[in-house]
C-alpha cells in the first residue's frame, strides 16, 4: 500500500512538472511567443516599423506583463489561417491570439484549449454598394471570395442550403491579402468573413465608401486565444489574464488609476490586485499580476476602445462585447 501511495505521489509530482513546462520555458526564454494574423487592422497589424498593434496583440502583451512586468517581452509570429494550428501544435508559439473561432473540433479533436471569448463575432458579407443589394438572401448564384483554412467556407454552404438558395462559386485563397486583392479586382462578387474582419478589410480597399457590409449575421463566431492541451497551468494562466481584464473593467480599475486602486478597501478589488490573498501563486505568478497587466495595457474596455471601438477607423460598437452589467455578455469569473 505504501509503495502504491508513493508511486501515486510521484506521478502527481511528475504531472505537475510537465504541466508547468510552458511557463518555465517562457520564463527561461524571456519572452512569450504569440501567434497573430498576417495583418488585420484593429486585431493584429504591424506598422512600417514592424510595431504590432491590435486587440489580439494587446492580449499577448497582457500575458507578458503578468509574467515579466514588461509588455514588450513578446515575439509576434504572423500566421496564415492554414498554418496557425500547426504552429501551436508544434510548439513554435505558446499561445495563438489570432481571431480564431472556438469550435468543438478545435477544442477536442485538434487538441486545443480556448482561454475565453475575447470578441463575440459573426460571419457576414461585403459587397459593392453600386450593385444595390440589401440582403444576403439576394446573393443567389454570386461568386464568393473566402480565405482557406477558416470556418467561413462551411458557413457559406450552410447558409445557402438553409435558405434554399443556389450556391455560386466559392473561391478560396491562402491569405487575407490575396482574398482582398481578388475581391477588389472583380474576381468575385462578394467577400465573406467575420464581420469584424470585414470592417478591417474595408479599410484596405481603394475606396472604402464604395463597399457595404450586408445586415445579416449568418453564424456565431466566438473568437478567442488558445493553447495546447496538456498544460493546465499555462491554460489557467492565459484564461485568468482574460478574466482579469474583464474584472478590472467591471470594478472601474483603469490604466490611469490602478496604482491608486491598490489602496482600495473594496474586498473584490483587494483580491484582484493582490493585497488580500495569494491568488497569483495558483497560476505561477506574483501577487500583483493584475496590477502589472492593467498598468501595461489597461482593462478590457480600454483595449477594445483603443483598437476597434467607435473612435477608431473600424468604429465598432461594443454590442455583445460589452460587460454583462451593461447589456453585453462579457463576464469575468470571480477571484476568490
Amino acid at each position: 500500500m505504501k509503495r502504491i501511495l508513493f508511486a501515486a505521489v510521484g506521478l502527481l509530482s511528475l504531472a505537475g512538472a510537465v504541466n508547468a513546462a510552458t511557463l518555465d520555458e517562457v520564463k527561461a526564454r524571456g519572452a512569450v511567443n504569440c501567434g497573430v494574423s498576417q495583418g488585420l487592422p484593429g486585431f493584429s497589424s504591424p506598422n512600417d516599423k514592424n510595431e504590432w498593434s491590435g486587440l489580439d496583440v494587446d492580449f499577448c502583451r497582457a500575458i507578458a506583463a503578468a509574467i515579466f512586468n514588461d509588455p514588450t517581452k513578446v515575439k509576434f509570429s504572423p500566421l496564415s489561417a492554414k498554418d496557425r494550428f500547426t504552429a501551436l501544435t508544434s510548439g513554435a508559439i505558446d499561445v495563438l491570439s489570432r481571431n480564431t473561432t472556438w469550435t468543438m473540433s478545435r477544442d477536442t479533436t485538434l487538441g486545443f484549449n480556448f482561454a475565453g471569448v475575447i470578441y463575440y463575432d459573426g460571419q457576414g458579407f461585403l459587397v459593392r454598394k453600386a450593385v444595390g443589394l440589401k440582403s444576403a438572401k439576394e446573393l443567389q448564384g454570386a461568386s464568393i471570395c473566402v480565405q482557406t483554412g477558416t470556418s467561413n467556407e462551411l458557413n457559406v454552404s450552410d447558409f445557402f442550403r438553409a435558405n434554399n438558395m443556389k450556391n455560386g462559386e466559392v473561391i478560396a485563397f491562402g491569405t487575407i491579402d490575396e482574398t482582398v486583392k481578388a475581391y477588389e479586382s472583380g474576381r468575385c462578387d462578394v467577400f465573406t468573413a467575420d464581420r469584424s474582419q470585414l470592417a478591417a478589410v474595408r479599410l484596405k480597399l481603394t475606396n472604402a465608401a464604395d463597399h457595404v457590409i450586408l445586415p445579416e449575421t449568418i453564424s456565431k463566431e466566438p473568437l478567442g486565444p488558445l493553447v495546447r492541451h496538456g498544460d493546465d497551468q499555462w491554460s489557467d494562466l492565459v484564461k485568468w489574464v482574460y478574466f482579469a481584464l474583464l474584472n478590472a473593467e467591471e470594478l472601474g480599475i483603469t490604466q490611469k488609476n490602478v496604482e491608486e486602486q491598490v489602496n482600495s478597501q473594496n474586498p473584490d478589488v483587494k483580491r484582484l490586485l493582490g493585497t488580500d490573498g495569494k491568488y497569483g501563486e495558483g497560476i505561477g505568478l506574483t501577487a500583483d499580476w493584475v496590477v502589472r497587466i492593467v498598468k501595461a495595457t489597461g482593462n478590457y474596455g480600454e483595449i477594445y476602445d483603443r483598437n476597434v471601438g467607435p473612435a477608431t477607423p473600424l468604429g465598432i460598437d461594443r454590442g455583445l462585447n460589452n460587460l454583462w452589467t451593461k447589456g453585453g455578455i462579457q463576464y469575468g469569473m470571480p477571484v476568490r
